[in-house]
């Protein structure tokens, strides 16, 4: 590949995503700067600044795939302190004699690495958005399969409300849907050209300056400006922020999903197969290794996003050190982010749920997780604030003796009410979950809402 060997990644090995890994490869990374002196070459040709038989020698070049000797590149590089300048000379060098010598004319060393840059984000947003979409759909298939399975709902890590399993996984639809409008919205946002030479003043591109600008932004499809971004890097931190989300979610998934798979809950788990997740010493074991593994890239991906705003802080009209930040982060961030959005995609496809040990679950403590049930019920005769003592009591009586819920209400009520009385029914089944089913179907809604009313198909933006 033509640079040198990195420190080796094992959670990379395992499961990285080597699309995302491609899009900021050392060959596409060259690549795209490559693109951008050949459109900046164009430009100037059709403006008159440049001849036309050298742009077109230089548009020509620049199509050879190996052109570039990458190992010169960073040998260059490596003195230089930056690319572009050994790039322009191999490219130059690949003219004939006559037609050198307006390769990189009026540009500065970040114009080209910023615009290639540019098209790097565009592609990997372009990816990260497929991501979201696979575990958006996959969630989707999930949350109307099981709008209806009944399980118990947790707050503070303990048994709240029934809920079901459909309504569960709508909130993480839900989320994965604003992530996806977000990240759709923060496009344009980062695929700006960039090209206003040494200090942001274009000067030696001449009068001409915003013209090229304009028809290198159109050949590379890129976002035209008119205000350098050298240094005003808030949109890359703001991007950050909309990936970091992403991994977010998908980490706060693996965590229920590692929580419900839980021998003493084992609710859902991943899928199963010979050895997966196996332990050298403990036959019995089938470890949660997707996960585990989504938690390890989202954390990671989480990291860089300090470090990225940090480096915003660049002054004057160029950064002494906060760009080459970006070089070491941005690439990272993207690439973890991305594995964990490929990993929570495989991890919802092929989740494995239990509904009937979910319905053991809902009688576990003597079925308490209907005592709000049971107090709003009370509340009508006795109203709030007695009902909920009342039902304290009996949730402390049914724990002590080691009975349910439903006995001792009923033995209240006969006591209270009298014998006879209707029995409140305090079974935690689907007349329990009060909207968890239309929660589910809106996340639905929403959802295919939100694929429907992009304002341009992400599609033809790739």
């Amino acid at each position: 590949m033509g640079g040198r060997p990195g420190p080796f990644d094992l959670l990379w090995e395992l499961y990285g995503d080597d699309e995302m890994a491609a899009v900021f490869s050392a060959e596409a990374t060259v690549a795209a700067w490559v693109r951008v002196e050949s459109a900046l070459a164009e430009a100037q040709a059709e403006l008159g600044i440049v001849d036309a038989e050298r742009a077109s020698a230089i548009r020509d070049a620049c199509a050879d795939p190996g052109l570039v000797d990458l190992t010169a590149l960073w040998e260059g590089a490596r003195n230089v302190g930056y690319p572009i300048l050994n790039l322009v000379r191999q490219v130059d060098a690949a003219l004939p004699e006559p037609l050198r010598g307006s390769v990189h004319f009026g540009a500065t060393t970040q114009d080209i690495m910023d615009s290639g840059l540019a098209l790097q984000l565009d592609a990997a947003m372009a990816l990260l958005e497929r991501r979201l979409r696979s575990l958006g759909d996959a969630l989707e298939v999930l949350v109307t399969a099981h709008e209806e399975t009944v399980m118990p709902g947790r707050t503070h890590g303990q048994q709240a409300v029934p809920t079901t399993l459909g309504a569960k996984l709508a909130v993480y639809l839900d989320e994965v849907a604003r992530h996806r409008v977000r990240l759709v919205a923060a496009r344009d946002d980062v695929r700006r050209v960039s090209l206003f030479g040494a200090g942001g003043t274009s000067a030696a591109l001449g009068p001409d300056a915003a013209r090229v600008r304009t028809l290198v932004a159109d050949r590379l499809g890129l976002v035209d400006t008119s205000v350098p971004w050298h240094v005003a890097r808030d949109s890359i931190v703001h991007v950050a922020g909309v990936v970091v989300g992403a991994a977010t979610t998908t980490a706060r998934l693996a965590r229920e999903v590692t929580d419900l798979s839980r021998t003493e809950i084992g609710e859902i788990g991943e899928t199963v197969g010979h050895h997966r997740g196996a332990s050298s010493t403990m036959p019995q074991k089938a470890n949660p290794i997707t996960s585990e593994s989504i938690i390890g890239f989202a954390v990671s991906a989480r990291t860089a996003l300090p470090g990225l705003s940090r480096a915003a802080e660049a002054g004057h009209e160029r950064s002494a050190g906060e760009w080459q930040v970006e070089w070491v982060l941005l690439p990272a961030l993207f690439a973890n982010a991305s594995s964990a959005l490929l990993l929570a995609v495989d991890l919802v496809s092929s989740l494995a749920v239990y509904p009937e040990r979910m319905r053991e679950n809902l009688a576990a403590d003597g079925g308490l997780i209907m005592s709000e049930h049971a107090m709003i019920r009370l509340a009508a005769t006795l109203g709030r604030e007695e009902a909920h003592d009342v039902v304290y009591d009996l949730a402390l009586r049914t724990r002590r003796d080691g009975t349910t819920l439903a006995e001792v209400l009923r033995a209240w009520q006969d006591a209270h009410a009298g014998p006879g009385t209707s029995a409140i029914d305090v079974s935690a089944d689907a007349g329990s979950v009060g909207d968890a089913v239309a929660v589910s179907r809106a996340s639905v809604v929403r959802w295919h809402d939100t694929l429907m009313t992009d304002p341009r198909p992400w599609k033809d933006l790739a």
